[in-house]
């Protein structure tokens, strides 16, 4: 196993600990909701969003258990979007990481409910991050607005409607980079600040890993088009093809897959090369940045 294998597996293991620590007692009332929450978190999956935020803390000096609380919010809000994404009203998948969707086993209602606690969990887990010891004062309070916009019609949110507004419309290259920088990046991006300003990190590492940040959430979603059109289904856990199926504004879509790959070389670069500023200290944030150009699923 690889260095950077062995410690993202080590860390995977630790965000799925402390996750299942943060979510509510499936005994708690309301039963069936914190049941739905807990099946969607814990179904598996990379926990990139996590990772990312403890590798950034890391290069910053940092440890992962000064950032954990933040680390499982941003998995929290990712998992909500997914739960959302997947409703009979926007995607309408029923398939998920290999299982049926939220909705397909607690019905829409409880689906959209659980979403909706997720959120509101995640900025509480960012909230109780102020309190562990050695972040800086104010580090949590500004996590809570960058992630927040990071979520929100500037962000992920707004992104995701951009994305449905554009389903069976032309548009151009620079549309759908409008709408992965928003639908997937932003969070990608506020994932590796989060680490960085719990760490105390100055104002230049910031805007290094800033840029690293929006490099490597593009390159994200630029593969995930690319998996959509050829990737294995076994591996993706979902069907391929859907984005085409449903005229979805995609890299492939306006650029073809050569271009889509190119680009994603081109972004790997860009995200690399912005860690010069750490100073042998990016090893592991490069490598999840490679790890997203050459992944499978």
């Amino acid at each position: 196993m690889s260095s950077l294998s062995a410690w993202m597996e080590a860390r995977r293991v630790e965000v799925e600990e402390a996750l299942g620590r943060f979510l509510p007692s499936v005994v708690e009332p309301p039963v069936r909701l914190h049941e739905a929450m807990t099946y969607s978190v814990m179904a598996g999956g990379k926990r990139i969003r996590p990772l990312l935020a403890i590798a950034a803390a890391e290069a910053c000096g940092s440890s992962a258990a000064r950032v954990m609380p933040s680390a499982c919010a941003l998995e929290f809000i990712h998992t909500y979007s997914l739960i959302h994404d997947d409703l009979p009203c926007m995607d309408n998948d029923d398939l998920r990481r290999g299982r049926p969707t939220n909705h397909k086993v607690f019905g829409e209602t409880i689906a959209v409910l659980a979403g909706d606690a997720l959120l509101a969990h995640a900025f509480k887990l960012i909230g109780e991050n102020a309190q562990v010891e050695g972040v800086p004062a104010g580090a949590a309070a500004e996590v809570t607005a960058l992630v927040g916009e990071a979520a929100s019609s500037l962000g992920m949110v707004g992104g995701q409607a951009a994305d449905w507004m554009a389903e069976g419309r032309k548009v151009s290259e620079s549309d759908v980079v409008f709408i992965h920088r928003r639908k997937t990046g932003a969070l990608i991006r506020a994932s590796v600040l989060t680490g960085a300003i719990l760490a105390g990190a100055d104002a230049n590492v910031r805007a290094a890993l800033s840029h690293y940040g929006e490099a490597t959430g593009l390159l994200f979603q630029i593969v995930d088009d690319v998996l959509n059109v050829e990737g294995d289904p076994v591996a993706l856990g979902k069907a391929a093809g859907s984005d085409a199926a449903r005229r979805k504004a995609t890299f492939p879509a306006v650029a073809g897959l050569d271009r889509a790959k190119a680009r994603g070389q081109d972004l790997l670069v860009e995200a690399t090369s912005a860690l010069g500023i750490l100073n042998g200290r990016s090893g592991i944030l490069a490598g999840i940045a490679e790890f997203a150009l050459r992944r499978e699923s």
